[in-house]
């Protein structure tokens, strides 16, 4: 498994733009992409289901309406909650069913984000993606932002497809499939490469990063 980290992230970053002047014209415009870390927690595996299909901000609201109504987002904490408590945190219908699944699985004992973090990244892609309500991106997503492992490129993430499209010039009807061929290329580091993507996608459109 090949994790970066804060000490050696700009320098990947670096040696990316050197072999990829698209991107390198991205760092010189908006700077380094921000160091997105989140914590290996039940939190923020809630926190990432929320921002499935919705807007960052809305995600956000949605988790800390929960944090003010429960205080620590705990697994137990959650499922003390009825639906209606659950849909005053702007939690929708679908989302309260996957992380009632996903507390379910964690108090159950089906799940340890412990042993979660030492699997590779097939093992953890085939366990979480059992339970209703974690596809393959809420999976790029965790091992991306909270376990860094370096070579992940999502393609099912709607701005980091829109980033690339614009940053190489893309027909609007590109695949994902030549899509993944373009990403092949900033292998073994596709995951700091979509960061430098995803930075240009939000610094295009005066968003920050949540």
């Amino acid at each position: 498994m090949v994790f970066f980290t804060d000490k050696n992230f700009n320098s990947i970053c670096d040696n990316l733009a050197i072999a990829d002047p698209d991107l390198q014209s991205i760092i010189q415009q908006y700077g380094y992409p921000p160091f997105w870390k989140r914590v290996a927690s039940f939190e923020t595996l809630v926190h990432i289901i929320l921002e499935q299909q919705v807007s960052l901000a809305c995600a956000l609201a949605a988790l800390n309406k929960l944090k003010e109504k429960v205080g620590e987002i705990t697994p137990v904490n959650l499922l003390l909650l009825s639906n209606e408590e659950l849909k005053a945190c702007y939690f929708s219908k679908q989302k309260i069913i996957y992380t009632r699944n996903l507390a379910d699985a964690i108090v159950n004992g089906e799940i340890s984000l412990n042993e979660l973090n030492t699997m590779d990244n097939d093992t953890i892609r085939s366990t979480l993606t059992k339970l209703k309500g974690i596809g393959n991106w809420s999976v790029d997503v965790y091992l991306m932002m909270v376990l860094q492992r370096c070579d992940i490129f999502p393609l099912g993430d709607v701005a980091l497809i829109t980033s690339i499209k614009e940053t190489k010039g893309l027909a609007k009807e590109t695949s994902r499939e030549a899509i993944a061929i373009i990403a092949e290329k900033w292998k073994p580091y596709q995951t700091v490469a979509a960061f430098i993507l995803w930075h240009s996608y939000l610094c295009k459109r005066k968003r920050q990063a949540i």
